[in-house]
C-alpha cells in the first residue's frame, strides 16, 4: 500500500447547496486538495450526486458522507448505488445491522465503508437526553469494536476519541476525523474539535476540514496551510 502524503490526508468538506457552488470552490482550491467530502446538503442539492462521478473521472477522491441508516435491504442497495458512482468512502451510522448491510453492498467494489460512531455535535449530556446508557467515549469504543468485527474498513470519530479508538482497533482500520479547526479558529456548532496536529498525532489518517478552508478569503492558501500543519505533525518527534 502506497503511504499517504500530507495532501492525501486532507478532505475538504463541500458543504454548499449545489454543484455550481462546489465547482467554484474546487476551482479556487486548485491542486491544493485532491479529496472532497460531499455531504447531505450538496448531495440533495442541484446535481450534487452527479458531481461524484465528475470528480472521480477527473482523478479526485470523494468521501460521500450520507450517514445511511435504514432497514438492511435499503442500506445494502443504496451502498451498491454509491459504489457505482465512484466514491472512495461512504458513511453509515455505526449500528451493527446497518454496518453489516453496507459491507455487503460494497463487496467487490473499490468503495470503503466508514462507520460514524458519535456525531461531533454530541456530548455526554446529548447522549443521555437521547436515551443512551453510555457517554460519548464508551459509545465510540463499543461501536468501533463492533465495526471492526463486521469488516467495516474505517471509522469516523472526533479527535477527542481518536487516540482511544486507535488503541481499541489497532492500525488496520482507517480513521477519519471531522471537527478539525486550525489553532484559534471558531469551533462553530462542533463540540469536540481539535487542531490538525493533535488529530494526526492521536492516530487520525484523514482530516475533514470545511469552513476554515471554504469560507477563507483564499481557500487555496488555507488548504495549503493545513497540508503543511499535517506535514509537520507527521515528522518524527525529536527526543
Amino acid at each position: 500500500m502506497t503511504p499517504l502524503t500530507p495532501r492525501d490526508r486532507l478532505i475538504v468538506a463541500l458543504d454548499v447547496a449545489d454543484a455550481a457552488a462546489a465547482d467554484k470552490l474546487i476551482a479556487a482550491i486548485g491542486d491544493a486538495a485532491i479529496f472532497y467530502k460531499i455531504g447531505m446538503e450538496l448531495a440533495y442539492g442541484g446535481d450534487g450526486l452527479a458531481l461524484v462521478g465528475r470528480l472521480a473521472a477527473a482523478g479526485k477522491k470523494i468521501f460521500l458522507d450520507l450517514k445511511l441508516h435504514d432497514i438492511p435491504n435499503t442500506v445494502e442497495k443504496a451502498t451498491e448505488q454509491a459504489a457505482r458512482r465512484g466514491a472512495t468512502f461512504l458513511t453509515v451510522h455505526a449500528y451493527p445491522q446497518t454496518m453489516k448491510a453496507a459491507v455487503a453492498g460494497a463487496r467487490g467494489s473499490g468503495l470503503s465503508i466508514l462507520g460514524v460512531t458519535v456525531l461531533t455535535s454530541f456530548d455526554d449530556e446529548d447522549m443521555i437526553e437521547a436515551g443512551y446508557r453510555f457517554g460519548v467515549v464508551e459509545m465510540v469504543r463499543r461501536r468501533a469494536e463492533q465495526a471492526q468485527a463486521l469488516g467495516v474498513q474505517g471509522l469516523v470519530a472526533s479527535a477527542a476519541e481518536a487516540k482511544a479508538v486507535r488503541e481499541a482497533v489497532g492500525a488496520g482500520m482507517v480513521l477519519v476525523t471531522p471537527g478539525i479547526r486550525p489553532a484559534g479558529a471558531d469551533a462553530g456548532d462542533q463540540k469536540r474539535v481539535a487542531t490538525p496536529e493533535r488529530a494526526i498525532r492521536d492516530g487520525a489518517d484523514y482530516l475533514v476540514v470545511g469552513r476554515p478552508i471554504t469560507t477563507a478569503s483564499d481557500p487555496r492558501e488555507a488548504a495549503e496551510a493545513i497540508v503543511q500543519e499535517i506535514a509537520e505533525a507527521l515528522k518524527p518527534t525529536l527526543r
